[in-house]
């Protein structure tokens, strides 16, 4: 089992990085393989809703968005990071993510899925409700801790000094591997996967 974790700061090694970095060590410990994808510092085109992906399989656009998308495909389990950038996710990511869920959300349902925000102070809430929602409209459970999922420094060595963040991380990391466990349980054990009724559209401008 693989969950992918995905850094959308544009600092490799920085804050977000060092809480991501806590959770995989975590999954690792739980016989999880992990690989964090570092979404970069080049620009990220936003969706335009064209659907060229719906035919082509990948995003217009060929950027990390598209070397990203067969590595989330194979993932069991996705956690995206964020930065908090004015109460709320890094402008990157969000383009990021919106173009990943519109061209590759279908692969990704029933897999689970969390979201971290790291900040200075605040609109970390503001940012994990934001990430989220991508996961809650794909039908993929999301996973929690012991505390919403964030953590606080202006370095990654403050962030260290959060003891009570580094625990969520590590929790977090347990709580998904358990996750993908009884998953995993529930397949050999003949369990099927939920059954989808037909999409249902409902505009409210007749």
């Amino acid at each position: 089992m693989k969950v992918l974790l995905i850094n959308g700061s544009p600092k490799k090694s920085g804050c977000t990085f060092t809480a991501l970095n806590e959770v995989a060590k975590s999954l690792n410990e739980e016989g999880i393989e992990t690989e964090i994808f570092q979404v970069g510092t080049k620009p990220i085109a936003g969706c335009i809703g064209c659907g060229s992906c719906k035919k082509t399989g990948k995003c217009m656009f060929d950027d990390v968005v598209n070397e990203c998308m067969p590595k989330a495909k194979e993932a069991d389990a996705i956690i995206v990071g964020s930065p908090v950038h004015y109460a709320s996710a890094s402008g990157a990511i969000t383009s990021f993510m919106d173009r990943l869920f519109y061209s590759s959300g279908g692969a990704l349902q029933y897999k689970p899925g969390a979201a971290i925000a790291s900040a200075r102070r605040a609109g970390t809430t503001a940012t994990l409700d934001q990430l989220t929602k991508y996961f809650t409209i794909s039908n993929m459970p999301v996973i929690s801790s012991c505390y919403w999922n964030m953590v606080h420094g202006n370095t990654p060595e403050e962030v260290v000094q959060d003891l009570e963040g580094m625990q969520i991380m590590r929790t977090l990391g347990k709580n998904m591997a358990w996750t993908l466990k009884c998953i995993e349980a529930g397949k050999k054990a003949g369990i099927p996967m939920p059954t989808k009724e037909e999409k249902i559209h409902t505009n409210f401008i007749r």
